[in-house]
């Protein structure tokens, strides 16, 4: 694949004189919304346009939106990027030059796509590249839809030699997770333009969230810019689309990689910077662990919600830990106006639970209302066939999957009848091992805590109360034991292992893909052997589960790829 530039006479600058009025846009675009997305990168084109800016630089994809999925293999789709690109240059200011990311068949084979990024100035696309390393690991599934670069090289803009590539183009040689693996014929994106002299780096990125992930961004682009001798822009898709959501955190930094300018997190950001040599320099600011977690799943659920036309939410509150940090979410994300909530007690709650809820959405602002099922559970109990299945083990699995039923038709009830998003409030700690019903509490139309294990729910909960100032979840629900009460004196940890035995047993299997022998050495062999069993046995329950969003370097859902009728033994002779 021959990408192409314009073929106008390079003149070179030293890294170390270059300067130019560059504007650095982090937008949220909405997967397949050319015209939308066209429209927001030409407000920001005038925008930037209007502050005097000679540069213009948007994500990765910006035009479509990222990830397009398998949109990009429907008929004419990327026909149609190619010629919303076309329009866009026509229509953004003529002495404004904007880098934008897109799909394109521009210098393809036929029926083969690239991922692309180009240049539009006076009115016309004068120059386009196109991504050369295609991720192929976790979420990340781009060897399905393009055709990678055979080369690199730099693009010319008034005078200066632009490196322009494209996320994973910088990531090269960055043993960045255990999946990830390339083939031994690439070579290294970032090195080959600095070797044909660019003299600014600049990253169009669609790079999704994990904690912490900022400061490994940074620790890259800053090798480069070292190595280099050069300065680099890394400009990043910001908001949530499906599981993923996109953190922004947009940098512009200098030869010796020290950050120049940093963009907001998780929020849409414009920033105008007149970059030369000695520009002061400012400490990389990253939050703390709960903060970024909050940003994300407030910024993930609100996108979710607000892509997929939903205005509204409901959910049910238990006056647990995972609800009460559920609404909290739903609260922030939708305004505590347009969220609604169903208290069901069973035969088995308790009142502290129900006065929990109540107090709770006092403190929210949001409604909630006060539905018992026992009349309904009783109902299920004198049904014929039924009533010998549930007498015959009292408070048993059968009878306390019934309750969890009962109240997730309640709230499918709600959200059909109002259009309302239902919410199922399960953590990554209960699903791993099952600890979870099917039609019940995994009900909903998206599992906004599906990834934050146990001890996170409840950092998040004292994170909010911290940072409102006041208490938000009343001090009981973070503080009683956890109870799923459908049973007599029912509690998690009658059938669980201690949440920090158990959370910290899943992070080194699930998201460190440690083995059993290897963390047995650790925690206790029975405990591995329980949990290991319990994951790979509810794998059929994960997979029909709601979507929800991604936060670790292993998330449930598209990025982890377990079968689910398998035998596999994992404890290994050593």
């Amino acid at each position: 694949m021959n990408c192409f530039a314009s073929p106008r006479t390079l003149q070179t600058l030293s890294p170390q004189r270059i300067s130019m009025r560059i504007a650095l846009a982090q937008m949220n675009p909405t997967v397949g919304d050319l015209q939308g997305n066209c429209q927001r990168i030409l407000e920001l084109a005038r925008d930037a346009s209007s502050r005097k800016a000679e540069l213009l630089i948007v994500p990765e994809l910006a035009l479509c939106g990222y990830p397009p999925k398998d949109l990009l293999l429907r008929s004419g789709f990327v026909e149609a990027c190619d010629e919303a690109v076309s329009r866009l240059a026509a229509a953004v200011p003529a002495d404004l030059g904007v880098l934008v990311g897109h799909p394109t068949t521009w210098g393809q084979p036929a029926e083969c796509a690239a991922n692309a990024a180009s240049l539009l100035h006076e009115g016309k696309v004068v120059a386009t590249t196109c991504k050369k390393l295609l991720p192929n690991y976790d979420v990340f599934d781009e060897r399905r839809y393009f055709r990678p670069a055979d080369s690199v090289k730099p693009i010319l803009f008034r005078g200066r030699k632009l490196g322009v590539h494209i996320c994973e183009d910088a990531w090269f040689g960055q043993p960045d997770t255990f999946y990830h693996t390339r083939p031994v014929c690439e070579s290294d994106p970032v090195q080959d333009l600095i070797e044909a002299g660019a003299e600014l780096l600049i990253n169009l990125s669609a790079s999704p969230f994990e904690v912490d992930k900022s400061s490994r961004r940074h620790s890259i682009l800053q090798a480069h810019c070292q190595r280099g001798n050069i300065p680099c822009v890394f400009v990043n898709q910001v908001g949530g689309n499906d599981d993923l959501v996109f953190d922004g955190a947009s940098l512009l930094l200098n030869r010796q990689g020290q950050v120049v300018t940093q963009l907001a997190a998780f929020e849409e950001d414009l920033r105008v910077i007149d970059f030369h040599h000695d520009m002061p320099t400012e400490k990389l600011q990253i939050a703390s662990r709960c903060e970024q977690l909050l940003q994300a799943l407030i910024l993930g659920l609100k996108d979710y919600a607000a892509k997929s036309g939903f205005r509204e939410a409901v959910l049910g509150l238990s006056g647990g830990i995972d609800s009460a940090v559920a609404a909290c979410l739903a609260a922030y994300a939708f305004g505590p106006e347009n969220v609604y909530t169903l208290m069901m007690p069973s035969r088995y709650s308790t009142q502290h639970s129900i006065d929990d809820s109540v107090l709770l959405a006092k403190n929210l602002g949001i409604e909630a209302i006060e539905i018992p099922i026992d009349e309904i559970h009783t109902a299920y109990e004198q049904a014929p066939v039924i009533t010998a299945d549930l007498s015959s083990q009292p408070a048993g699995l059968a009878d306390q999957n019934l309750q969890a039923r009962i109240r997730g038709a309640m709230v499918m009830i709600r959200s059909n009848r109002h259009g309302w998003l239902p919410l199922a409030t399960g953590n990554k700690s209960e699903l791993a091992v099952g600890y979870c019903t099917l039609y019940g509490d995994m009900a909903g139309g998206f599992a906004v805590l599906c990834d934050v294990l146990k001890r996170d729910v409840y950092a998040i909960a004292s994170h909010i109360n911290q940072k409102a100032g006041r208490e938000i979840i009343p001090a009981h629900i973070i503080n009683k034991p956890p109870s799923a009460e459908l049973a007599p004196d029912q509690f998690d940890q009658d059938s669980l292992p201690e949440y920090d035995l158990l959370d910290a047993i899943l992070e080194g299997l699930v998201e460190q893909e440690k083995s059993a022998n290897e963390l047995s050495i650790i925690y206790p062999e029975e405990t591995v052997r329980w949990v290991l069993n319990k994951l790979d046995r509810n794998e059929f329950k994960r997979r029909q589960m709601p979507p929800g969003i991604k936060l670790t370097p292993r998330a449930f859902g598209s990025g982890r790829r377990m079968p689910m009728a398998a035998r596999y033994t994992h404890f290994q002779p050593e």
